[in-house]
């Protein structure tokens, strides 16, 4: 019988469809090895479709085995998947209407799968009526289906608003049919006791995300990066050695896009998974180390999220070799500023200056008075900075002056013998942004004074009031307070206008 007498057939028949009909099994086995074959199968999917929605449950049902409803519907998620790359390219090749076409495919199988769900749904409240019990079929495809929404469900090339669309409705479908509230739900279970659907989404992920095989279907990498951010702790660590491989495979590439996003990838984990599974086999070690070769980016966007992560990797690192009480001359996190400094040194670009500069702070606080073995790479690095305006916001002179707080604050024996070249950058910048006409807001001119001004009162204090002594009691005593006050009481945002406008020198010819 033609699919199209079948559908007819059915609607006429109603519920007890005559017995000239086939079994669902056999139609079903047959559309699905048709839709496996090289044979036109638009018009054959459009007629499922409308099988599914004709057809009453107990015959649907009724003698199907699950192996049978899993067959079709990967054979529909082949179908409405993206098209595969023969060779490494680097974007998907959308010529002649390619991934048009494979949009309109993916919300022809989208609508499927909805009434798929549909009749699921209402064969769960029919079962004391004599319908079979679906719930075994149910778990045999929430696996590819879930694929198949994520693969559909954000702004991609081979996506449109109409698969888009169906793609989010089909989630939400998914999702309800599992009895779950929401995605990270449905992937790591209701409680912590409770295994989630994360375990058999990798499975059939880790097929398409080898060595060999990851840039053929380059939909893959993005469902799994979209996929990851939602198992969260404690349920991530139980699926380390699924995610840990494909992560770095990702970040292991060429192209920064793949490497930024793999980098991600590797930072959710490690924000997620405890630091004494990660140390476990040497794990921490092969990240760190595939984090650092992407030091040597020039990417700000890659060169950002490579050291963010790191931040957060450095302590675990550290933990583990206090507790094997391993004694190193330096530690990683050394390494990692070292190489930071250098590239500052010599970097010109102002994006990477930025990213850099926010980022110093924090290395200057983990590694705390051990930030003296670097003295002398980091003055060089905060004068050059504190000289060179980086635009209206002035993020790498913010972060700079930061950086040279934590650094006197931890390091204050030091400064002493700084203290000359260390106020001459201060000033020399409080010079500029005071002449400045008008290019820099005035917040950010706030924020810069400020950052000076507490710069100074530190210095002051670690040298026992050489800067008042440099300056005379009379200039000085507009910017640096006088002894017994505290701290946490810093002068006003103005002070350090005044006192550039008091201060008797020449400022440095440009």
């Amino acid at each position: 019988m033609e699919l199209s007498g079948l559908v007819q057939a059915l609607r006429r028949d109603g519920p007890q469809p005559p017995p000239a009909v086939p079994p669902a099994e056999q139609v079903l086995l047959q559309l699905g090895q048709l839709l496996s074959g090289r044979a036109p199968k638009a018009g054959a999917v459009r007629d499922l479709c409308a099988l599914i929605e004709a057809a009453d449950c107990r015959w649907l049902f009724g003698g199907l085995r699950p192996a049978t409803l899993s067959g079709l519907v990967l054979a529909l998620s082949r179908y409405g998947a993206p098209p595969e790359q023969e060779q490494e390219a680097a974007d998907l090749p959308c010529k002649d209407g390619v991934c048009a076409a494979a949009a309109e495919r993916a919300a022809d199988v989208g609508a499927v799968f909805l009434h798929l769900f549909v009749k699921l749904e209402a064969a769960k409240t029919q079962e004391s009526l004599g319908v079979p019990v679906v719930g075994p079929m149910l778990c045999r495809v929430m696996g590819p289906i879930y694929i198949f929404a994520a693969t559909h469900i954000v702004e991609r090339p081979w996506t449109n608003g109409r698969s888009r669309s169906v793609a989010r409705e089909l989630l939400e479908s998914l999702v309800q049919a599992a009895g779950c509230g929401s995605v990270a739900e449905f992937l790591r279970g209701k409680s912590e006791d409770e295994e989630g659907r994360f375990a058999a989404v990798m499975g059939l992920l880790k097929q398409e995300l080898t060595k060999d095989t990851w840039k053929r279907n380059p939909a893959m990498k993005y469902v799994f990066s979209w996929t990851l951010p939602h198992v969260t702790r404690p349920w991530l660590s139980r699926y380390l050695e699924r995610v840990l491989p494909p992560a770095l495979l990702i970040s292991d590439d060429y192209r920064e896009d793949n490497k930024l996003l793999g980098v991600r990838c590797l930072h959710h984990i490690i924000l997620n998974v405890p630091g004494a599974d990660l140390c476990q086999f040497n794990r921490a070690e092969v990240v760190y180390h595939a984090l650092y070769n992407h030091l040597y980016s020039r990417e700000a966007p890659l060169i950002q999220a490579v050291l963010l992560c790191l931040l957060d990797l450095l302590p675990v690192l550290e933990r583990a070799q206090r507790q094997q009480k391993q004694v190193r001359p330096t530690t990683h996190c050394d390494e990692v500023l070292q190489l930071v400094l250098t590239h500052m040194e010599a970097e010109h670009r102002l994006a990477l200056r930025r990213v850099y500069a926010r980022a110093l702070p924090a290395f200057v606080q983990s590694l705390g008075i051990l930030i003296a073995r670097h003295l002398k790479r980091l003055e060089r690095v905060i004068l050059g900075y504190l000289e060179v305006s980086d635009g209206p916001e002035e993020e790498a002179r913010l972060g700079i002056l930061e950086t040279l707080q934590c650094t006197i604050e931890h390091a204050w024996p030091r400064m002493p013998c700084r203290l000359a070249v260390l106020l001459k950058a201060l000033l020399k910048m409080l010079w500029d942004v005071h002449t400045d006409q008008g290019s820099t807001p005035e917040p950010v001119k706030a924020a810069l004074f400020q950052g000076a001004t507490e710069c100074l009162i530190l210095l002051d204090r670690c040298s026992e009031g050489q800067v008042k002594v440099s300056w005379g009691p009379k200039t000085a005593s507009s910017l640096i307070p006088c002894k017994g006050s505290t701290m946490q009481e810093p002068p006003p945002l103005s002070s350090a206008q005044q006192c550039i406008e008091s201060i008797n020198f020449h400022p440095p010819q440009h």
